[in-house]
């Protein structure tokens, strides 16, 4: 893993085949964030003994309180597992101001990486919070054991870069722009792009160095994001079509698989190279497809029709080019005859 320059949220970082084991001896009383299979993987290895281990099936903001006010006194939380059981730990750590382990037995997502733990309130995701995992931990070993097309799915969490950063600056072409558009940072995002790009094969087919490209892609995108102050340059269009089918069908999806197939269409809405970012997708192995996700062709091109009327009605959602071309269903048709239902 390389070192990277700049405002990773990262305050220490292990990374190799075993780096995980011993850590439950060296970092005071502790307990446990995670679910039954990454505990499964990881309890014989990290050594020590935890006060508590807490099975996290929600990151409903109620019930993590609930959970919060029956924890033991303890100096640090160790978060072991995918988005959920980061969150959750995240989330204990800043309410608890006490040291946070990251242990991330999956990269499909970048929550051991950013700040703010995603929890949900009245029935909608929001972002709370402020922890750095001390140290995170890229075990590649335990990694590996997850399903290769899992792990791949965190390229779609930061391809996505493609179809945010020319929202933003349609935004700033129409005099929209919430933030102040940088090219400098669209540049740097580019760059994250191109290495990924340079490293289809390893992510493909999940070697160290496929992660290594993927958790630095993440944390590149930090030293971006953080001192900006914001994520625009990675959350655009292809997100809001995401939150549209998952307050439509009421359930998730993995991160990486959903945003994926919103590039897909709205590079296409965009016209921006839409072809390019397809096959990169399609090289890289990433499971775009709707088919995969249990979503029908009707919900889908639901989905996309009420697109225009979603971000009139949400009025927090950046300014994208969703506010400005039509979504008609002939485009929508034609969009989706390629698509894997």
């Amino acid at each position: 893993m390389k070192n990277i320059n700049g405002e990773t949220n990262v305050k220490s970082l292990r990374s190799g085949s075993g780096s995980i084991k011993g850590i439950g001896k060296e970092i005071g009383k502790f307990i446990v964030v995670t679910m039954e299979v990454p505990w499964k993987l990881v309890k014989n290895d990290i050594g020590g003994y935890p006060e508590k281990i807490i099975i996290i099936n929600t990151v409903d903001k109620d019930a993590l309180n609930k959970l919060l006010s029956a924890m033991p006194d303890i100096d640090s939380i160790v978060g072991i597992g995918g988005g959920m059981a980061i969150d959750a730990a995240k989330y204990f750590s800043w309410k608890r101001n006490i040291r946070l382990i990251s242990i991330p037995t999956i990269v499909s997502v970048d929550a051991f990486l950013t700040p703010a733990a995603g929890v949900r309130s009245e029935n909608k995701v929001i972002y709370i919070g402020n922890s750095s995992p001390d140290p995170l931990i890229i075990d590649y070993d335990i990694i590996r054991t997850a399903p290769k097309t899992l792990n791949i799915a965190g390229v779609g969490d930061l391809l996505s870069i493609h179809t945010a950063s020319f929202d933003w600056y349609h935004a700033e072409n129409n005099k929209k722009s919430e933030f102040p558009y940088s090219k400098e940072n669209v540049i740097a995002g580019e760059k994250i792009i191109n290495n990924l790009y340079n490293n289809i094969d390893d992510i493909k087919n999940v070697t160290n160095s496929g992660i290594d490209a993927i958790v630095e892609g993440y944390m590149h995108l930090n030293t971006i994001c953080l001192p900006a102050g914001h994520f625009r340059i990675e959350e655009g269009s292809e997100h809001y079509l995401f939150y549209e089918l998952e307050e439509r069908l009421k359930r998730s999806f993995i991160h990486g698989h959903i945003v994926g197939l919103g590039i897909y269409c709205m590079s296409q809405l965009q016209n921006n190279q839409s072809d390019y970012i397809i096959e990169f997708m399609n090289m890289v192995g990433l499971d775009y497809h709707p088919k995969a996700m249990r979503i029908n062709k009707d919900d889908l091109v639901s989905s996309l029709l009420n697109l225009n009327n979603y971000v009139k009605e949400n009025t927090h959602l950046w300014f994208t080019i969703i506010n400005t071309r039509e979504i008609n269903n002939y485009w929508v048709q034609e969009i989706t005859k390629n698509l894997n239902f």
